[in-house]
C-alpha cells in the first residue's frame, strides 16, 4: 500500500502506550481517519506540537488494518494558540470539534463540505472578531444542513406554509404554525428565528444587534435541535461561556 497526503483538523487525541498517541482528524478527502503518531510525546519529537487539537495541518499518511500511521505533518494554519488562550473560544472549539467528529459519519467517509466548514469555524474563533458563541450557532446550523437535518425555520416545518412562525418543536422539524403546532412546542422570543436564519445567511451585522437574551433562547433552540438528531447530548455545550451584547 501506498502513503497518501490530505489535509485534515486535529480533531483529538489520546495515549498509547509510552510515548505515541492515536489522532482523530478529520480530512478533506478522506473523512474521518484514525491514525498512530508515534514517539510524538518524547522530548524531541519531530511533530507532537503540530498534532494537537485545533491544528489544521497537511499530513502524509501510511494506510494500516486498524489505524494508519503519521510519517510528516506541517502546519497549514495555527489555531490552537489563540483558542486554548481563552477559555470561552476553547470550549467553543471544543464544542465545534465534537459536533464535527459526530456529523462526519463513518471512518473515510468523504466530507469535504464539514472539513470546510470545521476549518472555517476555528479560523474565525481564532480570530475572535466576532462572538464565540454565535459562530457556534452558525456551525451547527450549517453542519446540521450538511447532514440533512436543517430546522425549518422561515416556514412550517410540517404543512411549509410561509413564515414567520413563532413557535419551536424539535421533533416535528423546526418551526411550526399554529395549526400544526404540536403540544410541548416551545415559544422562541421574537427575533429569535429571524436571528437564525441570519446566522445561516451569514448576515453579521443583524446577528450582532440581537439582544443577549434573545442570542441565549436562539441557542438552546440550535442546541436542542442537533442532541434530538443525535440522541445524545454534547458534552461541550454545558461548559459554554457567553458573551454580553453591547449595549
Amino acid at each position: 500500500m501506498r502513503s497518501y497526503r490530505d489535509e485534515a483538523v486535529v480533531v483529538r487525541q489520546h495515549k498509547l502506550g509510552e510515548a505515541d498517541r492515536i489522532v482523530t482528524l478529520l480530512t478533506r478527502r478522506h473523512g474521518l481517519v484514525r491514525a498512530v503518531a508515534k514517539g510524538v510525546r518524547r522530548t524531541g519529537s519531530r511533530f507532537g506540537a503540530r498534532l494537537e487539537p485545533f491544528a489544521y495541518v497537511d499530513v502524509q499518511l501510511y494506510p494500516g488494518r486498524t489505524f494508519d500511521t503519521v510519517t510528516q505533518v506541517h502546519t497549514v494554519e495555527a489555531f490552537a494558540a489563540d483558542i486554548v488562550a481563552d477559555y470561552g473560544r476553547y470550549t467553543t472549539g471544543c464544542a465545534v470539534l465534537e459536533t464535527a467528529e459526530r456529523l462526519a459519519g463513518e471512518e473515510r467517509a468523504p466530507a469535504p463540505k464539514l472539513h470546510a466548514l470545521t476549518a472555517s469555524a476555528l479560523r474565525a474563533i481564532a480570530a475572535g472578531e466576532r462572538p464565540h458563541e454565535l459562530i457556534l450557532d452558525a456551525f451547527l446550523l450549517r453542519a446540521m444542513g450538511f447532514a440533512g437535518w436543517a430546522p425549518a425555520l422561515d416556514e412550517c416545518a410540517k404543512c411549509a406554509t410561509p413564515g414567520p412562525h413563532r413557535a419551536f418543536h424539535v421533533a416535528a422539524g423546526g418551526a411550526v404554525c399554529v395549526h400544526c403546532r404540536p403540544p410541548g412546542s416551545s415559544s422562541p422570543p421574537e427575533g429569535a428565528l429571524e436571528l437564525l436564519v441570519a446566522l445561516l445567511r451569514g448576515e453579521w451585522e443583524k446577528v450582532e444587534a440581537v439582544p443577549a437574551p434573545v442570542r441565549t433562547r436562539a441557542s438552546g433552540l440550535v442546541a436542542a435541535h442537533l442532541q434530538w438528531h443525535l440522541e445524545r447530548r454534547l458534552r461541550t455545550l454545558p461548559l459554554l461561556e457567553r458573551t454580553p451584547a453591547a449595549p
